[in-house]
């Protein structure tokens, strides 16, 4: 069984991390906003896996099990909350737009002395406000329950690029396709195709992070052209992927 740390007070700081580098499992007390103003943040629960790229934050909310993971070198700001303070009702993890205030008022946050003066109450009480108005994103990547789901999952994680039809990889693994496509939707709430393309994406901002080139992450992860992976890319983030490479 994997040792679970258990930190009560959320810190508010900054923290550089290698491409790479994990923090390992743990929890606190408090809520976090975890944001990375530079490389790809990615946490990981046993309810899935949440990632976000410089226009985002990450909602952690007080008492889940999560994991950091660094793509690229990152750069993580961390502003730890009370648990009476929770702007959006939120119950799990979210990725939240940051908006160019929010971006400063969290990196004003985590600049400051940790002493709590009147200065930082305000400051803190600001960033609040700032978070009710977040539109919530859908870049949540649900981990599968069963066996067979998970089966099939795992060959795509392995190699997003695999252009293998759902019926195709039911044989891999021994499943009807009809049941992968029933529990996609009824454990991951989205259809097989949804999934991939959500599964893509994320390996799309780690390889970006890395300073890949835009042509080689589109056939990397499955894209049939740069312009397609570009589209996808705009819709979902709302910026080309070339704003991820130098």
């Amino acid at each position: 069984m994997r040792e679970i740390r258990h930190e009560p007070n959320a810190p508010t700081r900054v923290r550089s991390l290698r491409p790479g580098a994990v923090i390992d499992a743990h929890r606190h007390d408090d809520h976090q906003i975890a944001y990375a103003a530079r490389g790809v943040l990615a946490i990981t629960t046993d309810a899935g896996s949440w990632v976000a790229p410089a226009n985002r934050a990450l909602w952690i909310p007080a008492g889940t099990v999560h994991a950091h993971q660094a793509h690229g070198a990152l750069q993580l700001h961390l502003v730890g909350l009370p648990a009476t303070d929770n702007p959006l009702g939120l119950e799990r993890p979210t990725a939240l737009s940051v908006s160019p205030l929010l971006r400063e008022l969290i990196l004003a946050c985590t600049g400051m002395p940790p002493d709590e003066t009147p200065e930082r109450q305000r400051l803190r009480a600001v960033l609040l406000d700032q978070l009710r108005a977040s539109p919530q994103q859908p870049l949540h990547l649900p981990a599968p329950r069963t066996p067979r789901l998970a089966a099939v999952c795992e060959i795509l994680y392995a190699d997003p690029a695999d252009s293998r039809t759902l019926p195709e990889l039911g044989r891999a693994v021994g499943a009807g396709d009809r049941t992968l496509s029933r529990l996609f939707r009824a454990e991951l709430g989205m259809s097989f195709p949804q999934w991939r393309t959500q599964l893509r994406l994320y390996h799309a901002l780690f390889l970006l992070a890395e300073h890949t080139p835009v042509t080689t992450v589109a056939h990397r992860c499955g894209w049939s052209s740069a312009s397609a992976f570009i589209d996808a890319f705009r819709r979902t983030f709302g910026h080309t992927p070339g704003a991820h490479v130098p």
